[in-house]
């Protein structure tokens, strides 16, 4: 008895010990303790999504792949497959197991150190969310603590959706959503029985049951959760069994765009960092852009297979390296260094017959490509010169040749290389600056530098409208005379002397404006400028957006030397292609939160027809919603120049292609369609700027250090098709569309000989266009000594000049 009642009084001494221990350790570490309601309104990380304009997927920003998941949303099958692997206790505890507890200090007992915590999952979200993963006592009695707070102001459904979605399962993989589009490819709602198990069984160690890089000890791990699974009868035995023999069948998924947009995706990413720092990457920001997912994939193809063409035109410059004599896995082991560029992949030629060459994929598939692909591959020399045709495969690959090929959509493979020019496209609409479509190279993989953006470059005939645009504001007529003849101008004082002449070194005369136009004289250009003044013409051109200090201060501005980049371009054609008013490039149409409550909505300045083309929209809009919020008001955007000048523009701009040197875009059926091509000296860069009341779009070529792209290549030549091929898949099935003709234009008989208003007899009459006060006499009624704007200039005023 004595011995008994000894016993009992240790025990209870023991036991209030353990109480007073625990309640001091609570009265001390109570106050630190972070708020448990503060979980209510926790906002785990989720990363930046960019979508095109019809809800794409175009790129995803930011370390955690994360996509919270509701708890009504999770399968019952996955918190059995999660209880029974974390806590299968978890309906009974109040955020605390006992035996859990004392199993986990037996342990320390017997071992000597923390072999497990004991943790339910209350206790791991107080952990994650709160502590940090330090293994002491002082930790784990804080963790203790806040479980318990956490289980008397959450509900058990609240604490596991917590959980869920902030759990570390591997792989860059945080919740159990994201986990299931890592490693299968599809939602947690839709995987099986027992990859549910699999990924129940990642929490407890994400490295060592990870099935990419442990599949064993995964498959354990998984066979062991459903085992227990079916103990504790949630699964019958059939369910167990067909689990059990389930294969693993997983593999890396990585977040794939629908649409491939890089240069698009980057530009986003940049201004949404300039709007919210570092948040950009955590706060699940969702970015639709202005970019349809047809017309950016147009735009791609048309880039892509544009560059392949000029490239090929200029011959081989043979394989990337040569690695022959090696085994099938040394040639796997190289070409896993590769990438593929542009759409062309990576390979390397184990075999060559008369029918063409058999090559190695680098995921280990062998593949056949066709000689027919392979005859345009005519040894480089230099850009003007190629060697002789091939006659045979042979003469082109040997076996061990790391060369590119492109894959077909009948399965096939083209032989080809990657180009050594590059290419940029931007489109817009005309009516409110939005980017349509914007390609910044031939491979963002290959280089990351947006030539569309940042590559100033000089346009040249591509800039001459500007410079008639100003002409036509200072009383100058499309029929205006201009003596295309030689002209010397130079500088004493550097010795200097500047002899401009036409592309073909041809003079034709007096010729009207607008012949000089499309046929982009380049001496009519310079006596406009020289007319017009260059100060004044300066200041005209500088309200189409363009920096003064890009725009040279001398008379070379008419031949295009300003340094611009293609948006620059297209941003100052579209003042022409909207009627005379100025918009700007934007791209991020609509920012909404991790909720989907809108934060932004652009509201760009736009032109009345883009103005009544979104009313029309957002009337369509609150018809299919009915509560979305009403939009702000438009803002107008700023006119310019006169419209008459822009739709006198745009009919010169028209007889560029319908007879000038953009001819080639007459294959496009259309009669809607003004451009102008641009070459500078030596062909060192290649544009075409072109438009309809629709999109206004602006192709550049070259070499990234300039250098001539090559004999008869002009802008027409490498520009131009690209173009066409864009706009040939953006205008499909659309009706011609040109924007309305203003008021105050007439339209009058001239002689073509004059450019003065033609009698009846006149021959080769033609009719042009005028403004009502600009509209020219008839013959004979100009005063003697009168001069005519844009006549050839009297002697005294083709002295030499200061250029510079």
């Amino acid at each position: 008895m004595r011995l008994l009642r000894f016993f009992c009084w240790s025990s209870l001494a023991a036991f209030c010990g353990l109480v007073l221990s625990f309640s001091g350790a609570f009265l001390y570490l109570s106050p630190s303790l972070p708020s448990v309601e503060s979980l209510r309104s926790i906002q785990l990380q989720i990363p930046l999504r960019v979508y095109s304009s019809d809800a794409k997927l175009i790129a995803e920003f930011g370390e955690m792949r994360r996509s919270p998941i509701a708890f009504e949303d999770i399968p019952q099958d996955f918190i059995s497959a999660l209880l029974a692997a974390e806590d299968d206790n978890f309906a009974n505890h109040y955020g605390v197991d006992l035996t859990s507890l004392m199993r986990a200090a037996t342990q320390i007992l017997k071992s000597g150190q923390i072999q497990s915590g004991g943790s339910t999952i209350t206790m791991q979200v107080a952990k994650n969310f709160f502590l940090t993963s330090e293994r002491s006592f002082s930790r784990k009695i804080n963790e203790i603590l806040l479980a318990l707070q956490i289980e008397r102001e959450l509900s058990k459904n609240e604490i596991l959706e917590l959980y869920v979605n902030k759990i570390y399962l591997g792989n860059r993989a945080y919740g159990i959503e994201a986990a299931a589009q890592v490693y299968y490819g599809k939602s947690i709602r839709d995987v099986t029985l027992s990859q549910m198990a699999m990924i129940a069984g990642l929490p407890k160690a994400p490295s060592r049951f990870n099935p990419l890089v442990n599949p064993t000890r995964a498959l354990e791990r998984r066979d062991w959760i459903l085992g227990r699974m079916f103990s504790l009868g949630r699964i019958d035995q059939q369910r167990y069994k067909e689990a059990l023999a389930e294969p693993i069948n997983v593999s890396y998924h990585v977040p794939t765009p629908e649409l491939v947009a890089p240069y698009i995706a980057e530009m986003a990413r940049a201004e949404m960092v300039g709007r919210y720092g570092s948040e950009a990457y955590t706060e699940g920001f969702n970015v639709t852009t202005t970019v349809p997912s047809d017309l950016q994939l147009a735009a791609n193809t048309a880039v892509r297979e544009g560059l392949i063409t000029y490239d090929q035109r200029h011959g081989y410059r043979g394989p990337e390296s040569r690695l022959p004599g090696m085994t099938k896995e040394n040639w796997l082991t190289e070409l896993s260094k590769q990438t593929s560029l542009g759409g062309l992949e990576p390979a390397i030629v184990t075999g060559v017959e008369k029918s063409g060459i058999m090559v190695l994929l680098r995921n280990g598939e062998e593949h056949a490509v066709a000689w027919d692909s392979m005859k345009w591959a005519r040894p480089f020399l230099n850009t003007n010169s190629l060697g002789p045709r091939p006659q045979q495969p042979a003469d082109v690959s040997q076996i061990g040749d790391l060369i590119r090929v492109q894959p077909q959509d009948d399965g096939s493979l083209r032989f080809v290389q990657l180009p050594a020019a590059q290419s940029a496209l931007v489109s817009l609409d005309p009516n409110n600056g939005a980017i349509r479509a914007l390609v910044g190279g031939f491979s963002f993989e290959q280089s990351n530098y947006n030539r569309a953006a940042q590559a100033k470059r000089q346009p040249g005939s591509s800039f001459k409208p500007f410079v008639y645009s100003a002409a036509l504001d200072k009383g100058y007529t499309a029929a205006t005379l201009v003596n295309d003849a030689p002209i010397v101008f130079a500088d004493d004082a550097l010795s200097q002397v500047w002899r401009p002449k036409n592309d073909n070194n041809t003079f034709l005369g007096p010729i009207r404006l607008r012949e000089a136009l499309y046929r982009s004289r380049n001496l009519v250009s310079i006596r406009l400028l020289q007319d017009l003044g260059i100060a004044s013409t300066l200041s005209y051109i500088e309200r189409f957006g363009f920096d003064k200090k890009d725009l040279p201060p001398n008379l070379s501005l008419a031949l295009g030397t300003a340094s611009l980049t293609p948006m620059e371009i297209a941003e100052g054609w579209s003042v022409f292609a909207s009627g005379g008013y100025k918009t700007e490039p934007y791209l991020i149409e609509q920012i909404e939160d991790r909720t989907g409550k809108q934060l932004f909505n652009a509201n760009p300045a736009q032109t009345p027809t883009g103005i009544a083309q979104r009313a029309e929209q957002n009337s369509t809009i609150q018809l299919s919603t009915g509560d979305q919020p009403l939009p702000p008001e438009p803002v107008l955007a700023e006119q310019i120049i006169d419209g008459r000048t822009a739709y006198i523009m745009t009919s010169m701009l028209q007889d560029v292609i319908k007879r000038g040197t953009g001819r080639r875009a007459m294959a496009l059926g259309r009669d809607d369609l003004a451009g102008k091509t641009g070459t500078t000296n030596e062909s060192k860069d290649s544009w075409f700027s072109g438009y309809n009341a629709d999109y206004i779009t602006t192709v550049w070529a070259g070499f990234d250090q300039p250098e001539s792209l090559g004999r008869n290549e002009y802008g027409g030549t490498v520009a131009l098709p690209i173009w066409m091929s864009y706009m040939a898949a953006a205008l499909k099935d659309k009706p011609s569309h040109l924007l309305a003709e203003p008021e105050g234009l007439l339209t009058l008989r001239i002689d073509p000989h004059s450019g003065r208003a033609a009698t009846p007899d006149t021959p080769e009459a033609y009719f042009e266009l005028f403004k009502s006060e600009d509209s020219p006499p008839p013959m004979g009624e100009f005063e003697p000594g009168t001069y005519i704007p844009g006549s050839p200039l009297p002697a005294d005023e083709l002295a030499p000049i200061d250029l510079f």
